[in-house]
């Protein structure tokens, strides 16, 4: 058959032949499981190199020492030099450190194995659509990973630092001393970093609904006092009630909106062309 009678609105038959909805369920079962079984060697690796995970990772931004600290130190001076008191972490339940342990060997496996799994994922997905719309998502999988893992460490390079100084320091009458447990660190700090892997992937979010025609860039223009209302109410959300914080994650997610308007022009403007 010549190629110009090839109609790329149809699936490509040689990667995809007719399945039954159990087949399919089969099929997105053993992408689960390597997903998963992905993540659980991840987490296990962390285990076993948990103390350098504890000491290094986790209670990197209650170190005076962090790079955040020494590189704001560096570039503001003495005016804007801060580090967080110290911190006594407790364990008041029993197991508690044992859990907490599984537990962030879970999430960081997690967060490393991001990109497999979503690889894993759109192994399932891509082979449903058609030939124009592989085109159009290529590269997603790395986009996608690549927005996370910056959302991560904004989280924690940016963010955690304030966050926990903000929380160390605070200070109410009888109370001077900066203690916490062991979980509940370890809940901020997820806190901090995995929604802000998570909503760095705005712009992926808004191409997707731009090219079902669901999001247009003048929409998005119009209502960008409402987007800018909601995305403080977001930050205060994630952050802890902390002005400056707040205006950390804030400012990003303002810049990732406008990018955003920008990626859904481009896909008018390309449906627009298809169309002359």
């Amino acid at each position: 058959m010549p190629l110009d009678q090839i109609d790329v609105d149809k699936p490509v038959q040689a990667e995809e032949k007719e399945m039954s909805f159990l087949e399919h369920l089969e099929e997105l079962r053993w992408h689960l499981v390597r997903a998963v079984v992905g993540t659980v060697l991840i987490a296990v690796v962390v285990f076993v190199a948990g103390n350098f995970v504890f000491d290094a990772i986790l209670f990197g931004p209650t170190k005076p020492e962090f790079i955040s600290y020494r590189i704001i130190c560096r570039l503001g001076g003495e005016a804007l030099c801060f580090t967080p008191p110290p911190i006594e972490f407790i364990t008041p339940n029993f197991g508690e450190k044992f859990l907490t342990h599984i537990k962030i060997s879970l999430m960081l496996g997690l967060m490393v194995a991001f990109p497999y799994v979503f690889w894993e994922l759109w192994r399932f997905v891509r082979p449903g659509l058609y030939e124009n719309e592989r085109r159009a998502t290529r590269g997603i999988v790395l986009i996608c990973s690549l927005l996370f893992i910056l959302g991560v460490g904004f989280g924690y390079f940016v963010i955690a630092p304030f966050a926990v100084t903000f929380l160390a320091s605070y200070n109410v009458q009888g109370i001077e001393t900066a203690t916490t447990s062991l979980s509940s660190f370890v809940n901020y700090m997820i806190m901090f970093t995995l929604p802000a892997g998570l909503v760095f992937e705005l712009p992926v979010v808004v191409y997707f609904l731009a090219k079902v025609g669901l999001v247009t860039a003048d929409f998005m223009r119009t209502y960008r006092k409402h987007a800018l209302v909601i995305i403080l109410l977001a930050a205060a959300i994630i952050t802890p009630p902390d002005v400056v914080t707040q205006f950390l994650i804030g400012i990003p997610l303002y810049i990732l909106y406008e990018i955003s308007i920008f990626i859904a022009q481009r896909i008018e403007k390309q449906e627009a062309e298809k169309l002359a």
